[in-house]
């Protein structure tokens, strides 16, 4: 088996441009180009075109309508990297449903969590059928237990046995909705984002044309990204689609067990475009000096992406250095900025730019900060920096970052009060906090995670990478938040630092307690409690995979990191 071709001999590449993703997908089908599913071993697993994976929606439209499905109504599938997926998202497209992508389990957390997070999402929803991998058909049944509306549920199999009947084909148009993305960290009180067929194509518009990716013919996607998440679901199915090119998958989890297949493929197949939130970058370094190949070639990469968290100049530098004696050229690197919100994309910086900073004092004078410039915002869209009376800041003065355009949801499904807080006016605010720059945007940090310790703004991040950077403990072992400092009105907030306990013994618990309360004091100059946290129960994440400061406070409060003792909490006094 071989992987699809990077080019179509014919048919003519189009920077989307289209009215719906049915429309897209059925123009994507007239050339040869597809998609590449690999182990993590780098063997093809299976190898489908564009054609042949519209074909298959075809069928699986034909047996959803024949069952019975009303156009409007929600199908909730669980997005693992897997054909089945396409599938059961284009097939809904073509019925005339809404596909409602979610995650698969993550992390440590067992299954009592996962199910109660699947029942959230299915009440958010309203979904009238559930559908996945079929390792995920018990929890599929478990959760919709409780809903009777759920007509359908388990694995893809349940679909494949329905008969598919000679009924016409209904295709969400141009007017219609999409699909509903959970945004990131709404696993407890998930809120649906509602994407518009116009909304995506707006988006898609700009991420692949000149002031976003500028795919060209020839370019070659390639992506572990999951497809739960608007990053990987739009920047890695939906833009190929857009633009007709080929990409190759490899899985979140193959991924995570040997980061170097990731290059790999980029590598044996000349990809062109990749992107990853900074702690893969991270991951595919700290491998490097025992997994790479003598025959890596990293030249082809010509947009290396950042996005998805808070970006790292330092880890870049380190993946830069790494990879340099393979081909790779850190002018490839372009961050960028978005959310579900606006589908995906808000900013990109220029290309052959690389990574450029800037360097911000912080509230006290003493110490510096080095931020990322993640460009100018898209075209046809607004972005402004306001302070809390919504006055429009200037250059290098930090506040709320708020966008207006055509990429912006019109509110979270069935939530309008909800939907109130965050929109106003065509605008969205997006709760991140930054500034701008002779047009560019520098975010540096979310406005609910801020901490505020005698009147200075200090961003959880600097506590987690000070610990980090110490090599006290691993990159996203650590998560820092603030409580009330206990000491009635006027006490302020007290710094929290949940740490995972690689440790074992009293005194290497102590140890380790002590080493992370020195780091935050020398960087940051706060005090902090330190709270260490068993392996076995592991720090929250959200559902594309980043720590989640909200549900570890959230944990904490609850009393369920409280220390059995002494030594599990520890105030650097």
């Amino acid at each position: 088996m071989n992987p699809l071709p990077t080019r179509n001999s014919q048919l003519v590449l189009r920077r989307a441009g289209f009215g719906s993703v049915p429309e897209m997908l059925d123009y994507a089908a007239q050339g040869e180009t597809g998609v590449t599913f690999y182990s993590v071993r780098g063997e093809i697993l299976s190898a489908s075109s564009w054609r042949e994976i519209r074909d298959r929606a075809h069928v699986t439209a034909r047996r959803l309508i024949g069952a019975g499905f009303a156009r409007g109504e929600r199908i909730l599938i669980t997005a693992d990297t897997w054909p089945g997926f396409f599938d059961a998202f284009f097939g809904a497209q073509y019925a005339g449903l809404l596909p409602v992508p979610v995650s698969v389990p993550v992390g440590i957390g067992g299954k009592d969590a996962y199910l109660d997070q699947l029942r959230r999402q299915l009440a958010a929803s309203g979904a009238v059928a559930a559908v996945g991998i079929e390792d995920l058909a018990g929890f599929l049944a478990d959760a919709s237990a409780e809903f009777p509306a759920v007509r359908l549920h388990g694995g893809m199999s349940v679909i494949d046995a329905l008969p598919e009947k000679p009924v016409d084909l209904r295709p969400l148009g141009p007017s219609d909705l999409c699909y509903i993305q959970f945004s990131s960290g709404s696993t407890r009180h998930p809120h649906g984002v509602q994407i518009t067929q116009a909304a995506l194509m707006a988006n898609l518009g700009g991420i692949t044309g000149p002031a976003g990716l500028g795919v060209v013919p020839g370019d070659r996607a390639v992506s572990w990204l999951p497809l739960y998440h608007d990053m990987g679901l739009i920047g890695f199915l939906m833009a190929p689609l857009s633009t007709q090119i080929s990409l190759d998958y490899l899985t979140p989890r193959d991924f995570a067990r040997r980061p170097m297949q990731w290059l790999n493929l980029i590598s044996r197949n000349r990809g062109t475009i990749a992107y990853s939130p900074s702690f893969g970058y991270d991951l595919a370094t700290r491998r490097a000096a025992s997994q790479v190949p003598a025959d890596l070639d990293l030249s082809s990469w010509r947009h290396a992406g950042i996005g998805g968290d808070m970006i790292r100049p330092d880890v870049l530098d380190r993946f830069a250095e790494a990879f340099d004696k393979n081909g790779f050229n850190r002018k490839a690197f372009i961050p960028s900025y978005g959310m579900a919100e606006v589908c995906l994309a808000i900013t990109f910086s220029p290309h052959g730019a690389g990574v450029r900073t800037d360097t911000m004092a912080t509230d006290d004078g003493r110490r510096t900060r080095r931020f990322v410039l993640c460009g100018k915002v898209l075209p046809g869209h607004r972005l402004e920096v306001r302070d809390e009376a919504g006055k429009v800041l200037g250059d290098r003065e930090v506040g709320r970052i708020f966008v207006a355009g055509p990429s912006i949801m019109p509110g979270y499904f069935g939530e309008p009060e909800a939907s109130q807080e965050v929109l106003l006016d065509g605008w969205l605010d997006t709760g991140d906090l930054g500034y701008t720059l002779a047009g560019e945007v520098v975010v540096t940090g979310r406005a609910k995670d801020l901490i505020i310790v005698n009147g200075r703004n200090i961003w959880p991040q600097d506590i987690e990478w000070a610990i980090e950077t110490r090599r006290v403990v691993k990159n996203g072992d650590s998560v820092a938040f603030s409580v009330d400092g206990g000491d009635g009105e006027g006490g302020g907030e007290r710094v929290v630092v949940a740490v995972l306990a690689r440790v074992s013994g009293e005194e290497g618990r102590k140890t380790l307690a002590s080493d992370v309360a020195q780091a935050v004091r020398e960087a940051i100059a706060v005090d902090c409690d330190v709270v260490l946290v068993p392996p076995t129960m592991g720090l929250p994440t959200t559902s594309s995979g980043k720590l989640s400061r909200a549900r570890a406070k959230a944990n904490y409060l609850a009393g369920l990191y409280a220390p059995s003792t002494g030594a599990d909490k520890t105030a650097a006094a």
